[in-house]
């Protein structure tokens, strides 16, 4: 008999050691909303003595944004509905936030909760640290793709004029062999440089992103920050601009495809306006059938829709001969579009302008 007293006494004492130098936080609470029993793992964590801890409702130990879901989920732990992993936040007495994994038993029974916490403040550290160094290079990746498109832009209408001046060279009238090669080779490698920037923006457009994000965007705010970009093309086109953004100021949509579709019909307006004419573009919003429409009207060269109906989307598809149309601008902006559920629709007849009417998915 006396062993076996001895032998409980001993599985008594083990428990307590457990308890007590257990590096997770351990607690007994009550239904009444009260620590019943701490180890010394949750004095030592949130820096409150026992007697501090004992004499205050939990919930006032919660940092205070996750109070309410803290509440919610303690509830559902009354019904009998063990939890498990439930992680929140904790104000510690200085003041600092710690982060905690509940596992909780609850014991209909006794009124009582027996939990476990771990503290995973290192691990939400390591994730936030994560978080913000995905969003670096996300936008590294981000403006170098931008710089990429710009740099393509930028580079083609030197190339296109350089292209020009070779087929303006009469070699008829040059007999120095070796300047006839001189010329050859320049013209050989500049059209070969216009075909990799065009084959750098054709990889750029496969390689965008499907899922672009959605926010809610000011129509006018985007539109200001594009034409600020262009402000020296809008002053020399002497361009009339009509903006009406009142039926529907703002839309959801990804905030670089707005600006791509803005940039690349104004400056289609510009490139394609007719001779002797100053080029006017008219830009409203509207509300169709439930749906937020962007119409947009030009009074340029238009187009023949009976002959490119079926192709004025189409990459590399050209209705113009303007040194520096390629094809592209009409391709990216029924593929931002459509990537994102909406549609675009166009009507045009020739030297009558063009009117591309946008459908966004709402």
């Amino acid at each position: 008999m006396t062993k076996n007293k001895n032998s409980n006494t001993e599985k008594e004492y083990h428990f307590d050691n457990f308890f007590n130098i257990s590096a997770d936080l351990i607690c007994i609470a009550g239904f009444d909303g009260y620590f019943k029993r701490i180890n010394s793992a949750v004095s030592k964590l949130l820096g409150y003595s026992e007697e501090e801890l004992y004499a205050r409702p939990i919930h006032t130990f919660v940092y205070p944004p996750d109070l309410k879901v803290t509440l919610e989920t303690r509830e559902e732990v009354y019904k009998d509905k063990p939890l498990l992993n439930f992680e929140n936040r904790y104000l510690t007495k200085s003041g600092e936030i710690v982060w905690l994994s509940w596992t909780s038993m609850p014991v209909q029974n006794e009124k009582l909760v027996y939990a476990i916490a771990k503290n995973i403040t290192h691990k939400k550290r390591i994730e936030e640290e994560r978080n913000i160094l995905l969003a670096n290079l996300t936008k590294i990746n981000k403006d170098l793709k931008h710089l990429s498109y710009t740099t393509s832009h930028d580079l083609k209408s030197p190339v296109n004029n350089l292209l020009s001046v070779f087929d303006l060279i009469d070699i008829s009238k040059i007999n120095d062999e070796e300047t006839l090669e001189f010329i050859n080779i320049l013209k050989i490698t500049t059209e070969r440089l216009r075909e990799t920037l065009k084959n750098s923006v054709e990889e750029l457009i496969r390689k965008d992103e499907l899922n672009a994000s959605i926010e809610p965007l000011n129509l006018n705010k985007n539109l200001s920050e594009v034409l600020l970009s262009i402000h020296s093309l809008i002053v020399n086109s002497k361009i009339n601009i009509g903006i009406d953004f009142s039926e529907v100021p703002e839309i959801n949509f990804n905030k670089e495809y707005l600006k791509s579709i803005f940039l690349n019909l104004i400056t289609n307006s510009i490139k394609y306006s007719k001779p002797d004419t100053f080029p006017s573009i008219s830009i409203r919003s509207k509300i169709e059938n439930g749906k937020s429409q962007l119409i947009y009207s030009d009074n340029g060269l238009g187009f023949d829709m009976d002959k490119v109906r079926d192709k004025i989307f189409g990459l590399h598809q050209k209705f113009h001969n303007h040194i520096d149309s390629n094809g592209i601008g009409l391709y990216l902006i029924y593929t931002h579009i459509t990537n994102l559920g909406g549609r675009i629709e166009v009507e045009s007849k020739i030297n009558d302008g063009a009117k591309f009417t946008i459908t966004f998915k709402d």
